[in-house]
């Protein structure tokens, strides 16, 4: 037997254990000529996106960042900015990115260049914190992480249509599931590293949380590199070029499918009011802090707690989403606010309980999988509602959309402000309750038609 042979015979019983698809066989809505490659394209997907999506958990704007800026003395002002500049820089420009996509018969080179990108803004991060202290290295942080939200945005749009071309229907949900799953015990085990670095490093305090910052976005960079020759790896086969033109004349066209498909429509407004969870991490991090709770040693916790939610939740929701990814949606949604309206009693009744490393892990390990939840759900739905004509323009106007909702995430730091935390928390829960009532409303989008 060959080592080609060899090789491809272990992709297939791979790809049949984790897909939970002995024939290795089962294609629907992909290309016939995509099929045989199916479990190969199926493994580097999974290696890819397990490896970014760890280095998501290193760098993570709603965790990480905030704590690498406070403790190295940058304004509040840089701090409020990460999320939502993290998540709207990587949705704005997909509409201009989508309409280049369509063009080229080969997609998957978007996503390796996206990829690289990012290594770089993160190489870049990383010699700031060695170099810059303050709000010069708030400055750095902020344009940096700019930069790698658009090269994010390159990959987000890229990778749905490649999945849509490569990965059959029923099977996407649970390829993202178990890529969350792996990064998550990854993830463990990355934030068993920062929670004992305090008692192993010698030097000054800050001198280690520097060296434990430093090594994260290393880490990051050096994941997002070999994602990126991994996914080079993808068998695409050429995929439809109509639709060129004008990009921005196209873009704004795009846009009518908001209310000419009432399916596609109810699903980015749903979409919209899920951003309830997206922000909810984040505040609970800020009213742990708040709590007294801030040093490396918690961050750790915190960490450890985010990444076994990701272990453990991650093939439940994939699976699931897999037959009714409405439904996850929905119940990502009303775990979120009920993760939310806990904190928030806690922060006004029992501050001191809040400040407990357990209970606070708790609470973000809670949210943590809600968030996985409506992450998964929604990503398997828009791929399984589109077609392989439309899924690159769908998901570049649903991303667009949502970018822009969540740019103004910026005003809830406003809120803070004014009105305090609690304010910010009834606020996301309201909207995390609407959007539960309205993901149960949506057409499953699963079932054969």
């Amino acid at each position: 037997m060959s080592h080609g042979t060899a090789d491809r015979d272990l992709t297939e019983r791979l790809y049949g254990y984790l897909a939970e698809d002995e024939d290795a066989r089962v294609c629907k809505d992909i290309p016939d000529a995509a099929c045989n490659d199916q479990p190969k394209a199926f493994v580097a997907h999974l290696v890819a996106l397990s490896m970014t999506k760890l280095g998501d958990s290193l760098i993570s704007a709603r965790l990480v960042l905030p704590w690498i800026l406070a403790s190295l003395g940058a304004s509040s002002v840089f701090i409020s900015a990460l999320v939502p500049l993290r998540e709207s820089l990587a949705l704005l420009p997909q509409l201009i990115i989508a309409q280049q996509l369509r063009e080229s018969p080969v997609r998957k080179w978007f996503w390796v260049v996206g990829s690289v990108g990012q290594a770089l803004a993160l190489i870049g991060m990383l010699v700031s914190v060695l170099a810059l202290r303050g709000n010069p290295l708030g400055w750095a942080i902020v344009i940096l992480l700019a930069l790698f939200s658009i090269a994010r945005g390159v990959c987000s749009v890229s990778i749905k249509d490649v999945q849509g071309k490569t990965i059959s229907k029923t099977r996407r949900g649970r390829l993202s599931g178990i890529a969350a799953s792996v990064a998550g015990l990854l993830s463990v085990l990355t934030a068993l590293a920062v929670l004992f670095a305090p008692t192993v490093l010698s030097g000054s305090i800050e001198q280690g949380n520097i060296l434990i910052f430093a090594a994260l976005l290393g880490v990051a960079a050096l994941l997002w590199l070999v994602a990126a020759l991994t996914y080079a790896q993808v068998p695409e086969v050429p995929g439809a070029t109509e639709g060129g033109g004008n990009a921005m004349i196209e873009a704004l066209q795009s846009m009518r499918l908001l209310w000419q498909d009432k399916t596609f429509g109810s699903f980015v407004l749903t979409r919209a009011l899920l951003v309830s969870s997206a922000f909810a991490i984040p505040y609970i991090v800020v009213m742990i802090q708040r709590s007294g709770e801030g040093s490396l040693t918690s961050l750790g916790g915190l960490m450890l707690a985010s990444g076994i939610a990701g272990m453990v939740a991650g093939r439940f929701w994939g699976k699931w989403s897999d037959s009714a990814s409405h439904h996850v949606m929905a119940a990502a949604a009303f775990i979120a606010v009920s993760v939310m309206a806990a904190a928030l009693v806690l922060y006004t009744v029992a501050i001191d309980w809040l400040a407990q490393q357990w209970l606070a892990g708790l609470l973000i390990f809670v949210a943590a999988v809600a968030h996985h939840g409506a992450r998964v759900g929604r990503k398997t739905y828009l791929v399984d509602m589109a077609t392989q004509e439309n899924r690159a323009q769908l998901t570049a106007v649903s991303n667009t959309v949502i970018g822009g909702v969540l740019l103004l995430g910026i005003l809830l730091g406003a809120l803070d402000s004014y009105a305090g935390v609690e304010a910010v928390m009834l606020t996301l829960m309201v909207l995390g309750v609407i959007a539960g009532v309205r993901a149960l409303t949506l057409p499953n989008v699963q079932l054969d038609e």
